[in-house]
């Protein structure tokens, strides 16, 4: 039986994901099964592959299965015992606290970025339970094994939060279908160690932003799935952990010419994040954020958590970071612009100017020298924001 097919007539399965205690309990719960007849419009948006879009990743899994974590053995236990204990299980889904949403009299413009933020969140989220998933499945190191089975029941129950969000909008997302048919991305196990490192770690920094901002200003909250942004952040910090330990084995994964690829992944990132953030006004402007001011807090919060592992810091307040970040994010917004023209020939010369801006913004970013860091003997690292 595959993870999406029905269920014979004796099988049962649990009412919500956010109960499940492994991932294949979640793929069978009543939610996700609901989820399979989806929303095409949602679906499709899933499926998309663009430079910032969320993407579905593959790799190397027997060079992670030979991963030998006796290097930070007791950081490691520690950090398993705590995901064993499995403090967010039946946290999400909605309780007394989920208000009521006027879907229909949402403003028109918030709604369809606020919609394409949690299609987004809930594409990410999946990517790397799917991933997490795979590696569990062809593993045969105890260690990795329960690693990632664990963070595969993490991710598991958040998609399926937000799909539960979506489908009050009336959409959902068909995950069973995204995972047969998204293309799937290779990377090295070293490249899936930085980016999915930074990914929970932003992942983190950005939904405590949110969160603490809108416990200080409620009146913000325009939907309830904001009040479970602490809980879910937490679950992102322990993964993001997890990751730092798998480059804590091996030194070299984070020096030589190691370190510039570090470099790059923190810039790409950064700097993908400050993009599709900028297309969302209408989201922002709801929640009482600015985005330049939203981009900053996170990026110190994410820089300065870094640090247990990677070598180097960006250099964020160097002039020239702000100002190459505001050059892309417009050389962007053209490219969108001229995407949309309806003569593809005669937008062709803005397409390339356009092209040709956001590379040599880019390259500036990467210019800016980097600071360089003393990496702790300890790695671990407890949410404090």
């Amino acid at each position: 039986m595959t993870d999406f097919e029905p269920r014979g007539a004796a099988e049962t399965a649990i009412e919500h994901s956010a109960d499940a205690r492994s991932v294949e309990e979640a793929f069978d719960a009543e939610n996700y099964r609901q989820a399979v007849i989806d929303s095409e419009a949602a679906t499709a948006e899933a499926m998309r592959n663009t430079l910032l879009t969320p993407r579905f990743y593959t790799t190397d899994f027997d060079a992670l299965d030979a991963i030998d974590v006796s290097p930070v053995r007791e950081e490691w236990d520690s950090l398993i015992a705590r995901m064993q204990s499995d403090p967010n299980r039946g946290h999400f889904k909605k309780n007394e606290d989920w208000d009521h949403i006027d879907w229909d009299g949402m403003d028109p413009e918030l709604r369809a970025e606020f919609t394409d933020f949690l299609i987004s969140s809930c594409t990410a989220e999946f990517s790397g339970c799917v991933l997490y998933k795979e590696m569990k499945r062809r593993g045969t190191n105890k260690d990795i094994t329960t690693l990632f089975q664990l963070m595969a029941r993490d991710e598991a129950r958040h998609a399926g939060f937000i799909n539960d969000a979506l489908r009050e909008a009336g959409i959902a997302i068909n995950l069973g279908f995204l995972t047969e048919k998204k293309k799937y991305t290779y990377f090295q196990p070293k490249f899936i160690f930085y980016a999915t490192y930074l990914s929970e770690k932003i992942g983190y920094a950005r939904y405590i932003t949110i969160f603490r901002h809108l416990q200080k200003h409620p009146e913000h909250r325009f939907h309830p799935i904001f009040k479970w942004f602490e809980e879910w952040c937490n679950d992102e910090f322990g993964h993001g952990e997890a990751f730092a330990l798998l480059m804590k084995t091996d030194p070299k994964l984070t020096r030589g010419v190691n370190a510039y690829w570090i470099k790059f992944f923190l810039t790409a990132v950064y700097a993908t994040m400050f993009i599709r953030d900028h297309q969302r006004p209408a989201f922002h402007k709801a929640l009482g954020i600015d985005p330049d001011w939203f981009a900053e807090s996170v990026f110190t919060k994410c820089s300065e958590i870094s640090k247990q592992v990677f070598p180097l810091t960006l250099d964020i307040d160097n002039p020239r970071w702000m100002k190459n970040l505001r050059k892309l994010q417009r050389a962007n917004a053209d490219l969108a612009e001229a995407g949309k023209a309806p003569g593809k020939l005669a937008a062709l010369p803005k397409r390339i100017g356009a092209q040709a801006r956001a590379v040599a913004a880019f390259v500036a970013l990467l210019t800016i020298p980097s600071i360089k860091n003393e990496v702790p003997a300890t790695t671990r690292l407890e949410p404090a924001y």
